[in-house]
């Protein structure tokens, strides 16, 4: 019985940091499935600040990732990006695609490039 607690304890502390990784391993997997080879966080970094007809990524997000951010268009408020205060944000594999689809589209006006997601993935798991 102490064995059976003692292992719930430990999944129940270490869930979210499990699942962020698991899930963030799993989209870069999948772009390395893609063709590409290698991460550049500082790209990464380069393209969430590049601007794009009067938008970037730090548009909405802000530059500030531990801080929430505001939508442009929508004013809705948006949760922080960085996982050292929002150890949810990269949790969930089907909810990165969804706002990389929506996001890329958005802000670069087309789809990233699986570099591209790489590179952002990248560099925002170290924020």
């Amino acid at each position: 019985m102490t064995k059976i607690m003692l292992g719930l304890l430990l999944t129940v502390a270490i869930t979210p940091a499990m699942a962020n990784s698991l899930a963030v391993d799993a989209m870069l997997q999948s772009y390395r499935q893609l063709g590409v080879v290698s991460f550049d966080a500082q790209a990464g970094q380069q393209l969430w600040q590049e601007d794009f007809d009067g938008r970037s990524c730090g548009s909405c997000h802000g530059q500030d990732l531990t801080q929430t951010g505001k939508h442009v268009k929508t004013k809705k408020i948006l949760k922080p990006m960085a996982l050292s205060v929002n150890v949810d944000r990269f949790s969930k594999q089907k909810k990165m695609k969804k706002w990389f689809k929506r996001n890329c589209k958005w802000t670069l006006g087309r789809e990233c490039t699986p570099q591209e997601k790489g590179d952002i993935l990248t560099w925002l798991i170290e924020q």
